[in-house]
């Protein structure tokens, strides 16, 4: 299987599976003299890590963080990262019964065109579990971001989950954190842990929708045409799994406004140009404004529940489906720590892109 690394000078690879002994990633192009350790990692890793509430997969994994190189006396040394994440509570046996079964919505059917054999025990890396790799990935990128750019945060947090919507009027920031959900709404928690219930009760699943917003991004990040900001944004978004629609800005709700409401306008401040409005999502032209840049991704319904789906074996017999195990009755939840991580991988290898071309001097100015 190729194509397991994204990035440009800032490079990860992940790899693993959901069953294996471990998983973990490689991390080329870290700048030397960064302050890092497993601490720093593990504050990233224990937002995304399982069993946490009982919204989320009941299993129990510590997703502890060992860096086997690159790293001494508490400084990254230049040379690559290695990050292993040791799986410690796979339950192999809850999958035996799929091993010749195709379950409807998963990537087994498709694994299993392409290579003709897979690890069927939670889906190999097709699991979202491949996920913690980077999250750990992207510790290591914010603690670079720190460096280079401190006034730089990014913060994920749920805009929908199924049928309910967060009131924007309510959207508080100091409540992404204090709630299972991640959502900047205190009423929302509350209505959506009923909701979800219900859904649980049915034995059903939920898709929801993720937005990152980066605040203090520097302006000038990304290229005109094939290195765009919002490109490789969309393309990491997308690469999650069960990531079904990314987009930026206003995104698809563009094509319903004119161009009078679109277009942000520009008027000049104290400090430089403003921008009236940010439709753009803080990247025009592939290139930051200087604005928040404010990504969203929709993730599908979990595949693996407990309602008989019609499939088929490997045989071409029908058959019914029941997937058993432990899973996320809304698989959105965690995906909030793992588009952080993503936009984090993203921004900091576009701005070594961008030192690497116009370095630290002055650019444009404007009055």
């Amino acid at each position: 299987m190729s194509l397991n690394t994204f990035g440009h000078l800032f490079r990860v690879t992940t790899w693993g599976e959901s069953h294996g002994p471990a998983l973990g990633a490689t991390v080329d192009g870290c700048p030397p003299g960064v302050v890092l350790d497993e601490a720093m990692l593990q504050h990233w890793l224990d937002r995304r890590r399982p069993g946490q509430s009982k919204h989320t997969t009941q299993r129990q994994e510590p997703d502890a963080v060992r860096i086997l190189s690159g790293v001494f006396e508490g400084r990254t040394t230049g040379t690559p990262i290695q990050l292993m994440i040791e799986n410690t509570d796979q339950r192999s046996r809850d999958y035996g019964e799929i091993a010749r079964t195709f379950r409807p919505g998963h990537a087994d059917i498709t694994y299993h065109l392409k290579y003709g054999h897979r690890d069927y025990r939670g889906g190999g890396r097709s699991s979202a579990r491949e996920t913690a790799a980077r999250v750990a990935a992207g510790g290591v990128a914010r603690a670079v971001l720190a460096d280079l750019a401190p006034g730089l945060e990014i913060r994920g947090y749920m805009t929908r989950m199924g049928e309910m919507a967060i009131d924007r009027t309510r959207f508080d920031w100091d409540q992404i954190a204090a709630n299972d959900f991640w959502v900047p709404d205190a009423q929302a928690a509350a209505d959506w842990a009923a909701y979800l219930r219900e859904i649980r009760k049915a034995q059903d699943s939920v898709g929801a929708e993720i937005e990152v917003a980066a605040r203090g991004v520097p302006a000038g990040l990304g290229a005109p045409v094939y290195g765009k900001l919002d490109t490789d944004l969309a393309a990491a978004m997308m690469s999650i799994n069960a990531v079904k629609g990314v987009e930026l800005g206003e995104g698809m709700a563009a094509a319903r406004l004119k161009g009078t409401d679109n277009a942000d306008e520009i008027v000049m401040g104290d400090d430089g140009p403003e921008f009236t409005s940010n439709h753009a999502g803080g990247i025009l032209g592939g290139i930051s404004t200087g604005q928040d840049i404010v990504v969203r991704f929709a993730v599908k319904p979990t595949s693996s529940i407990l309602t008989p789906r019609r499939s088929i074996r490997t045989d071409g017999s029908a058959t019914e489906v029941v997937t058993k195990g432990r899973h996320d009755p809304c698989v959105g939840i965690r995906a909030v720590p793992v588009g952080e991580a993503m936009a984090a991988c993203v921004l900091l290898d576009h701005m070594l892109l961008h030192r690497g071309q116009v370095g630290d001097g002055p650019r444009g100015s404007i009055g």
